[in-house]
């Protein structure tokens, strides 16, 4: 078996010091003998405002955050999945909100864009509108790792299970979903989808949260969890920062899914068009 971990965090405006939060769990992960460790959305920077991720963005391949990386992998010698990076598009005004899987050789494997952007308006007040400054992916990606075939979602994601059929589709294991959840859809929904998620798609879900009060104001749910492939949560961090560990029993992913064949009952498939 293999231990996975997520990592919990309340980032603010300063890079530095959330790179430097996020290698002191990293680390801490590490020496808990974990060799795949999942940063939470936003982990590098959440801005006093959104418009400030568009001053750290990166070419994908070089920068500050994406150096971190390889370098904690490196050092450690384990999996990385980035949370998410701004990435910089064709459009200056814009970022692709990119999920890069690192190895251990600090390379990174596959990169997944948020396709689902956080445009609401909330009962509380709040506003969000991600579209202003993120440019939406149209991929959906699972890649075949040392953990299994993983597939990458991220936050808002969530609320979409046609996309993770597509990936149950495409022999999806473990499902990675770096997130930042605010308290109130949180309180209300966090640990209902990500467990769902987990049962429908007889699949690991790794769900690394933001958690805590954030320099611009907002408050973000946490609760990161691993749940396995039965809906149980093997660990989790309601607050706070910190980490998650278990063990990835892909024996029983397996066993799970033979007495339990319910991916190979499906009778409707609504996400293809009929001929």
């Amino acid at each position: 078996m293999k231990r996975i971990a997520a990592v919990q965090m309340a980032s603010g405006p300063n890079v530095s010091a959330n790179l430097n939060e996020a290698g002191r769990w990293i680390s801490y992960a590490a020496d808990a003998g974990a060799e795949l460790v999942v940063l939470p959305e936003f982990f590098a920077i959440m801005g006093m405002q959104q418009k400030d991720i568009l001053a750290v963005k990166e070419n994908i391949g070089d920068g500050p955050i994406q150096n971190f990386i390889k370098q904690m992998c490196n050092k450690h010698r384990l999996w990385i999945v980035a949370g998410t990076i701004p990435i910089a598009t064709e459009d200056e005004k814009k970022v692709r909100a990119a999920c890069l899987l690192f190895n251990p050789e600090g390379e990174v494997v596959t990169r997944y864009d948020k396709v689902h952007l956080f445009d609401v308006d909330l009962d509380d007040g709040e506003h969000y509108s991600e579209s202003d400054v993120i440019e939406a992916g149209n991929e959906i990606v699972v890649t075949r790792t040392p953990f299994g075939c993983m597939g990458i979602a991220v936050c808002y994601d969530l609320r979409f299970p046609e996309m993770f059929r597509r990936m149950a589709d495409k022999g999806v294991d473990l499902i990675v979903l770096p997130a930042a959840f605010t308290a109130l859809t949180g309180k209300a929904h966090w640990e209902s989808l990500v467990r769902a998620r987990a049962i429908e798609n007889l699949s690991y879900v790794v769900a690394s949260a933001q958690g805590g009060y954030h320099a611009n104001g907002r408050e973000t749910y946490g609760d990161s969890m691993i749940v396995d492939p039965w809906g149980e949560v093997k660990d989790r961090l309601q607050r706070g920062s910190g980490f998650v560990i278990a063990d990835l029993d892909q024996e029983k992913t397996r066993l799970t899914r033979k007495q339990f064949p319910v991916l190979e009952h499906r009778k409707l498939n609504c996400y293809r068009k009929s001929s």
